[in-house]
């Protein structure tokens, strides 16, 4: 597998479901974050079962992600006219009901394998999740197998770490939550850290 973190992110246009549930046919990832933080997922299919509960869980966090200046953007190898229909269809009939971010169509799974997340002998892809900086880098990727569902609220504290990187120039060490102190990084600044947190790590 590809190791992206540090590298920039791959672009791509495609069909996407918009937030008001409008298709866009040239949807494209670097134009929609702009000057803003992205975080990319992919799942496998719709109308499967791990996969709403982690897509509702991302919808769910909308207001902190927006408020941390985070765009969200789902994808996966289903097309534009099948995102629309689980929207459509409420979560008590299995569906997602309307979702707070885009819903992105690669039917060519071109982008799944620029993300390198494609199974390609079942052609479609393991559970990716992508933290873009607004530096246009990969600062964080996370890869689940299928049976696996994510932790949406990490998502939230890295974001809050880099941010607090970027505020700070400190780094994060382990377990770092916002409102923690962080570490200089350097030889002084470790001891420091270690000798007040050590035990607590």
């Amino acid at each position: 597998m590809a190791v992206l973190a540090g590298k920039p992110a791959p672009d791509f246009t495609a069909a996407a479901v918009m937030e008001d549930g409008s298709i866009k046919g040239d949807f494209n990832l670097k134009e929609y974050i702009g000057d803003d933080y992205g975080l990319v997922f992919f799942y496998p299919l719709d109308f499967t079962f791990v996969c709403p509960s982690e897509i509702l869980a991302f919808h769910n966090r909308m207001n902190k992600f927006k408020e941390l200046g985070v765009k969200v953007v789902a994808v996966s190898v289903d097309s534009e006219h099948t995102h629309a229909a689980w929207r459509n269809t409420p979560t008590a009939e299995g569906g997602l009901g309307p979702v707070d971010f885009p819903m992105v169509a690669d039917k060519t799974k071109q982008i799944c394998r620029d993300f390198d997340v494609l199974i390609e002998e079942e052609g479609i892809s393991l559970r990716g999740t992508f933290l873009i900086g607004k530096d246009g880098m990969v600062w964080h990727q996370y890869v689940n197998f299928l049976p696996l569902g994510r932790n949406v609220d990490e998502f939230v504290r890295l974001v809050e770490a880099l941010q607090f990187h970027e505020e700070h120039g400190e780094v994060c060490p382990a377990g770092w939550n916002k409102g923690d102190e962080g570490m200089k990084a350097d030889a002084a600044g470790v001891a420091d850290y270690l000798g007040k947190h050590a035990g607590e790590l």
